[in-house]
């Protein structure tokens, strides 16, 4: 069955997790109780990080009233690999549990993959990069366009094509991504910058700064024409001295001092105040 052909695996796991009466794509074998030391790890699983706090939450319910919802498996030789509840066999193995019970699907690498990109997605949220890279795993794994996947997934196309794109940023603008340190949307518009040090900077700056991403906008749309009619000047870097000049202003003022650049002997200075009466503070201040 080709990969247009195949059912909304989107729309089929949810009859897995038991919301609808759909059918799965590939029929289950059974449902029974295995040792876990039987049970392999998911390869294709896309979320690379676990919130320890919430495992250890997880854990005591189980330890409580044991593993409610039986983990998705199938067989591979003599043992079983995990398709979907990596959160539950982890819990389960913290709770000292030696056996689990699981049920058996007869799913193929393809299905695999979309299982545990969907129950993350629809579950626990992968973060962004975590959700592009598996994304661009299934592209490249199994030959799909963005639009068989999304159809695959339940999502829409510029769901994928956008989260795709993030993998474009260098590095470290990525790092700030999956640690939640920017946003999506920042990181759309660091990708329509063309320099990866200037995308850097920027990122650098909106974490120092907190900027919002109509902030962000705005600080972009400041960039004063090119004389030579090429467009816009990227707004210089800012220094190591002007940094630390906005330092010593905040913590003199005691409020948020942005120095904005827009050339090389031109900027503005901006004050954030949260209230009339710390405007008025403020306001002293500058005339004192």
């Amino acid at each position: 069955m080709s990969a247009k052909e195949k059912p909304r695996l989107g729309r089929g796991l949810d009859a897995l997790f038991g919301s609808t009466v759909e059918e799965l794509a590939s029929p289950a074998v059974g449902q029974t109780v295995v040792p876990i030391e039987r049970i392999e790890h998911n390869p294709y699983q896309p979320r690379k990080s676990f919130d320890e706090e919430e495992l250890s939450g997880l854990s005591e319910s189980i330890r409580t009233h044991g593993v409610l919802q039986p983990l998705v498996v199938r067989q591979v030789g003599d043992h079983f690999q995990l398709v979907a509840g990596e959160r539950r066999l982890r819990a389960a193995q913290a709770a000292g549990f030696t056996e689990v019970p699981v049920r058996v699907l007869d799913f193929n690498d393809q299905e695999v993959l979309e299982a545990a990109l969907v129950e993350n997605i629809q579950r626990s949220d992968l973060n962004p990069i975590e959700k592009a890279q598996g994304f661009k795993e299934h592209l490249d794994r199994f030959g799909l366009t963005q639009e068989q996947l999304a159809t695959r997934l339940g999502l829409d196309r510029t769901t994928i094509s956008n989260l795709v794109g993030l993998l474009d940023l260098p590095a470290e603008v990525q790092e700030a991504v999956r640690l939640g340190q920017i946003t999506t949307g920042h990181a759309k518009i660091l990708k329509g910058l063309k320099k990866p040090d200037r995308q850097i900077a920027l990122c650098k700056e909106i974490i120092a700064q907190e900027h919002s991403v109509r902030a962000l906008e705005g600080l972009l749309k400041e960039q004063r024409p090119d004389p030579k009619g090429n467009g816009q000047h990227e707004v210089p870097e800012k220094t190591a001295h002007v940094q630390a000049i906005e330092d010593e202003l905040r913590q003199s003022l005691a409020t948020k001092v942005e120095i904005r650049l827009r050339g090389k002997d031109r900027g503005l200075f901006v004050l954030a105040f949260e209230s009339n009466d710390d405007f008025e503070r403020l306001l002293d201040r500058l005339r004192g």
